[in-house]
């Protein structure tokens, strides 16, 4: 399997040098929202931890990222009043990994409303900024 890239956008959003919509964080985690959103309230969880997915990361962190990802399950039903939510996770390119860093998606879903389909449109910084703060103000809580 090939090693972690240190260079790659979520290493880069995790070191504080790319901006992001932060909705939760904690000493293992950070989540926010995907800029180009399946649906809204699109989150990705991630480690703070380099692992490039769920073949070579730690036990702890992949715990701790697990339990993020229920939390903001959670809070993303009443947020956007979900009906359910679908937990999207790749590994390699052959298995769909498009970042090479581990992250789950958390997608809030309404019954008979499709999915987006991946990377097709960015949404507006001031929606997703409304979004995380909702979002986050209802993790705090």
């Amino acid at each position: 399997m090939p090693s972690y890239d240190p260079n790659n956008i979520f290493a880069k959003i995790l070191r504080g040098e790319l901006p992001c919509h932060k909705v939760y964080e904690d000493d293992k985690v950070l989540a926010f929202l995907d800029i180009m959103p399946r649906a809204p309230g699109h989150t990705l969880v991630l480690p703070k931890a380099a692992a490039r997915n769920l073949l070579d990361v730690e036990a702890d962190d992949l715990a701790a990222v697990a339990t993020a990802a229920q939390k903001i399950a959670k809070a993303s039903m009443a947020v956007f009043n979900a009906e359910g939510v679908t937990l999207q996770q790749f590994n390699e390119g052959a298995g769909g990994q498009v970042v090479f860093h581990l992250h789950i998606h958390v997608i809030p879903r309404k019954a008979g409303v499709p999915m987006k389909p991946p990377a097709t449109e960015k949404e507006k910084p001031e929606v997703l900024s409304d979004q995380a703060l909702r979002l986050s103000a209802v993790l705090k809580a």
